[in-house]
């Protein structure tokens, strides 16, 4: 590689969706992921899964994806949440009251970093050891050996 070159980083995400066409609403957000944040490496299957934190007769469709990106974590977390404003999602979850939703894309690692930021909630890796399906999913897209939430270092952003 050579000096000038944007370094490449290794960025986890999960997605979810319980609206609509939600097999459509994954691929195309997979899509868009690919065009604006980087090459999209590896993709989980999709699971569904009943709605975590709020009552919904609406399941959810779920995917996890490892992504190669150049983009630094608040450009990453930028271009996730224009993702789902475009893709139709008019609201974020707020004090920890959620519902139902066309998309959903949270990060959950960025190199082995966690990433503290104002605008989350909480930090999407620890709601990762929460959701067991992250576990499924992750299964299907890590490289041997690595655990998605061991992380080393933390930044804020």
């Amino acid at each position: 590689m050579r000096g000038d070159e944007p370094q490449s980083h290794v960025l986890y995400l999960a997605l979810g969706t319980n609206l609509g066409d939600r097999r459509a609403n994954l691929l195309r957000a997979l899509d868009l992921i690919g065009k604006r944040i980087g090459q999209v490496v590896r993709t989980s299957s999709f699971l569904q899964t009943e709605p975590w934190g709020f009552s919904s007769t609406n399941t959810f469709l779920n995917a996890a994806c490892m992504v190669h990106t150049t983009l630094e974590p608040m450009q990453c977390l930028e271009c996730t949440q224009q993702i789902e404003r475009e893709m139709g999602r008019t609201q974020k979850s707020v004090h920890g009251v959620y519902a139902d939703r066309v998309i959903d894309i949270d990060l959950l690692t960025y190199d082995d970093l966690h990433i503290v930021t104002p605008q989350l909630f909480k930090c999407q890796h620890l709601f990762f050891r929460l959701y067991a399906f992250c576990h499924q999913l992750s299964a299907h897209i890590m490289k041997h050996g690595y655990q998605i939430f061991n992380c080393n270092k933390t930044i804020m952003i």
